[in-house]
């Protein structure tokens, strides 16, 4: 049993600082880690091979500091390490960095490839599916439990969605992306430092590979990053103060019961940054397609987004907005589609795709867009997303950007793809050489417009492959709790931090979540500690949402969940620390212990909704 792991040196956010004169981040002096999911990959990897009797090879990409990262490695008990160091690799993205990865890994013997979920620096969970399909291997991404059998030579892993746990099964070889449960965070003791250095890492160069040089580093990068842009920030900042805490929640009552709050919202959901001006010119194809994704039967929110903001873009164009639907019994769906906008579906409907399988869906969908040639493919960035696009993206070398906030056209009319980068510290403006652009956006960032019943829209029928039998096979799945999938579309949502001290605190939060009908939410220190399920998790490495009205209790305040609910109407923040970034970044703060806080608000929201 031989298993490939693919880690990344980068550096560490907390040091991390960005210029707003230069528009840059301050690199000098700031040190440099293994990224975190890597480093479980490589646990995990190690736990397995030692099973079998195996070996690990740990590889990386990047400049001669980056063999302290193989080093790092080798001393949690990977085997031999392998540095791709050449200038001919440098500015490379994502496809670039997956072609000179999988031409490295193809000169190894290998059973299993493994790679983090995503990078903490860019946060792309691209490099893990473009290698799977340069290497023509099956791949299971955000995968929380993993075990090899020798014996019938497959895997057996659990892997993460939307929509639950899946459990499945799949023939080697096969690409698996870590989360953060499958291995324990470890870090290697001072005796397996100094054994490590016994062990051999061997550097490879850019012409020991069979890639033409056009394909690597800058030059065969389709992505550019235009520059970098802080995220502003334009809450109201107020802290209420009166004489006592009862007083001060009679204001909060009064200012949300002005709002809207039991009543009609005067405030809406905010929207993304206004840059949508001009029509704009552009040559070749220009055809916006918007890939549907359904939770169960239903057409997801994030979809409808995606149509309404991809008109806007197509209305600039001069082009038509249509959408992809791939699945089975998709009748009321692509009715839904149709009243959202779309202009024409494509649709492959058959029984066959009822369940979301990786390779059929990545056939269907790189098929059409070979066939019928649109300018602009947008994808919902969720598990479903995060899967597909990148597995497409590499079949056709294009270009992709992940996880973007925000699209506009330039004046050339290219895409600019807006992307958080650095832990949601800085946005970067992606462009692409390649076409159609692709890109996939977070739910929750973009506004939907009112559906119009009276709409309709042809179908455009697409082939479905005679596909054979899976190479990835659902064994088991587990739903998600309804309170997650019902996030998406919920108008008051309450969000608890670690400072609620423990899962006990979650009793204090019940009356309301109650006098609200709100849903709830998390933030990943929460979850990180098990007093919430992921799935409620929101923020950069979480889910995007866009309630009317945001309850922050407990939480601090960094940009890494508060990017999750940029688009939310209102923001009430609840914290005893009255330095808390939160404050910042809210409308509303209230200082003060939750447990006394949250218990006379419930009161007076009570009266508040008995008198409406």
């Amino acid at each position: 049993m031989r298993i490939v792991v693919c880690i990344k040196q980068v550096p560490v956010m907390s040091a991390m600082q960005f210029d707003p004169e230069s528009k840059t981040l301050k690199r000098e002096g700031v040190p440099t880690e293994v990224s975190a999911f890597d480093l479980r990959a490589v646990s995990k990897a190690v736990e397995l091979a030692r099973e079998s009797n195996g070996q690990v090879v740990v590889m990386t990409m990047g400049p001669p500091q980056a063999r302290a990262a193989l080093e790092e490695c080798l001393a949690l008990g990977a085997d031999r390490g392998v540095h791709l160091s050449d200038r001919a690799f440098a500015g490379a993205d994502t496809l670039a960095t997956a072609r000179a990865l999988a031409a490295a890994i193809r000169r190894e013997p290998f059973d299993v490839v493994m790679c983090g979920l995503y990078s903490i620096d860019a946060e792309t969970g691209q490099v893990g599916p473009e290698v799977a399909e340069l290497l023509g291997i099956a791949q299971i991404t955000a995968v929380r439990t993993l075990s090899i059998d020798t014996a019938t030579n497959s895997v057996q892993a659990e892997r993460e969605t939307e929509e639950g746990i899946d459990t499945v099964a799949a023939k080697l070889p096969v690409l698996i992306t870590a989360a953060e449960d499958l291995a324990p965070e470890r870090f290697a003791s001072r005796a397996e430092r100094d054994s490590a250095k016994q062990k051999p890492i061997i550097t490879v160069t850019a012409d020991e590979f069979n890639v033409e040089p056009s394909q690597l580093g800058q030059r065969g990068s389709p992505t550019w990053v235009a520059g970098l842009e802080t995220i502003a920030t334009n809450r109201r900042g107020h802290v209420v103060g009166g004489d006592s805490i009862e007083q001060t929640l009679d204001q909060l009552v009064a200012a949300l019961l002005e709002q809207g709050l039991f009543g009609v919202w005067k405030t809406a959901v905010r929207e993304a940054p206004a840059r949508r001006v001009a029509p704009a010119t552009r040559t070749g194809p220009k055809d916006v397609w918007v890939v549907a994704e359904r939770l169960g039967t239903a057409v997801r929110s994030v979809t409808f987004e995606l149509l309404s903001h991809g008109a806007e873009l197509a209305t600039r164009l001069g082009s038509a907005i249509d959408a992809v639907m791939i699945g089975s019994d998709t009748s009321a769906a692509t009715g839904a589609l149709a009243h959202y906008g779309a202009q024409r579906i494509y649709l492959a409907d058959d029984p066959r795709l009822a369940a979301y399988d990786t390779d059929h869906y990545a056939t269907i969908l790189a098929d059409a867009i070979r066939a019928h040639q649109p300018g602009i493919v947008l994808i919902p960035s969720t598990t479903f997303g995060r899967d597909l696009a990148p597995r497409v993206a590499a079949r056709l070398g294009l270009g992709l950007t992940g996880d973007c906030i925000d699209l506009d056209l330039d004046a050339e009319g290219r895409l600019v793809q807006y992307k958080p980068a650095f832990g949601g510290s800085v946005v970067a403006p992606v462009l692409s050489k390649t076409r159609p652009e692709m890109a996939t956006v977070r739910p929750g960032v973009l506004a939907s417009r009112n559906p119009d019943a009276s709409r309709s829209a042809p179908i455009v029928a697409l082939a479905v492959p005679d596909f054979g039998s899976p190479r990835v096979r659902v064994v088991e799945h587990q739903p998600a709790e309804a309170a997650a999938t019902a996030l998406d579309d919920a108008e008051i949502v309450v969000g608890v931090g670690k400072g609620l001290g423990g899962g006990d605190g979650l009793e204090t939060i019940k009356p309301l979540l109650a006098v609200l009908n709100a849903k709830l939410c998390t933030t990943r220190d929460v979850t990180d500690n098990g007093w919430l399920p992921k799935s409620l998790q929101v923020g950069l490495t979480g889910r995007a949402i866009a309630p009317q009205l945001y309850f922050a209790i407990g939480i601090r305040g960094a940009m890494e969940h508060m990017v999750g609910v940029r688009r939310a109407g209102i923001v009430v923040a609840v914290n005893k620390n009255p330095k808390a970034p939160i404050f910042k970044n809210a409308d509303y703060g209230i200082v003060g212990d939750y447990a006394q806080v949250v218990p006379l608000l419930v009161e007076r929201l009570e009266r508040a909704r008995a008198n409406r």
